[in-house]
């Protein structure tokens, strides 16, 4: 008899492609999966994993036992949430991936609000790149994932995902202290041409964000500075060394030096939480929505900025229906 646990080990090492990824979104060491995936190979006669450089790779007999888990995950998965439905009330494990700075500035007071109101569900949270978090969704890898698209850079999701609007998050152009924008009531994207600017590296989504924007007005930007986290940012432009474009959604205040001014039009980001259509009944999945939203106005830095001239990721359905609880 194949033991589940160790199906699903194999299954996330097929989808986060390294053993120490798999055991992160898992919540165990590397140690813990690669024993795991031991006693999987000893079960089935089976090698499973080879080496690679310094990682590993899948052989055919993985791949195809990987798939066959993902089946099995997902049967398992319905018959958790059909006694969850017929229970009513949120229980078991559930795990959120979200973006760094969602899981900074909303996510500790949704899972303190989770675990107030419902004893019985172990939310685990994951800090993960938005483009990789819906992935994941998808492949089951995580059962929900909070990510964001941009107005003019909107973020795809696939077949079988559906989603619902968490809030907009608001963008302000961030400028060393006696910078000719300071004082300015607004800047428009036409006279950003020429400034030295700080973000972060290819491939994120902001800094992709920068250079469409940049372009589509007519000016090739200069990124003479780049870095991951947002506060390194905005330290950079304390220290005079640039310019920045950063959401509003979990940084802060800003420290002496830094002034931020508005840019019109505003940039914009729009927060989505995702599940997979066969969790939609799930209440935990509902409740967890219901938390994002609800606590969406007292953590962003704005009012409510109404809806958004782009897209959502894809039509939305009906929000996951559970009962409230007090």
């Amino acid at each position: 008899m194949l033991d589940l646990q160790r199906l699903r080990a194999l299954h996330a090492v097929s989808v986060h492609g390294t053993v120490g990824a798999a055991a992160a979104a898992l919540g165990y060491t590397p140690s813990a999966v690669s024993q795991q995936i031991a006693k999987l190979e000893r079960e089935t006669r089976t090698v499973l994993l080879e080496r690679e450089g310094r990682g590993v790779r899948l052989t055919d007999e993985a791949r195809q036992l990987a798939s066959i888990a993902h089946e099995l995950m997902t049967i398992v998965e319905r018959a958790e949430t059909e006694l969850e439905e017929r229970r009513g009330v949120p229980a078991g494990r559930l795990s959120v991936a979200a973006f760094a700075s969602a899981a900074r500035g909303l996510m500790p007071s949704v899972l303190a609000d989770l675990a107030r109101r419902h004893p019985a569900l172990d939310a685990r949270l994951t800090e993960v790149d938005p483009h990789l978090s819906v992935d994941l969704v998808a492949k089951g890898a995580v059962d929900l994932a909070v990510a964001h698209d941009w107005d003019i850079a909107p973020l795809p999701a696939p077949a079988g995902v559906e989603q619902a609007v968490v809030g907009d998050d608001l963008c302000d152009l961030l400028v060393p202290a006696g910078h000719p924008f300071v004082g300015r009531t607004a800047v428009r994207r036409e006279e950003l041409g020429g400034e030295r600017w700080i973000c972060q590296p290819p491939g994120r989504v902001c800094h992709d964000w920068l250079l469409r924007t940049l372009r589509a007005a007519g000016h090739e930007p200069d990124l003479v500075h780049q870095a991951d986290e947002n506060p390194t940012l905005v330290a950079l432009v304390a220290a005079g060394l640039g310019v920045a474009l950063i959401p509003r959604l979990g940084r802060g205040p800003l420290p002496e030096g830094v002034v931020e001014v508005p840019l019109d039009p505003m940039p914009v980001r729009r927060l989505y939480a995702l599940w997979r259509t066969g969790a939609a009944r799930r209440p935990a999945i509902a409740e967890t929505v219901r938390a994002l939203q609800d606590h969406w106005p007292k953590v962003s830095a704005h009012t409510p900025s109404g809806p958004l001239p782009h897209a959502p990721l894809t039509p939305s359905g009906p929000l996951p229906h559970a009962p409230r609880t007090p």
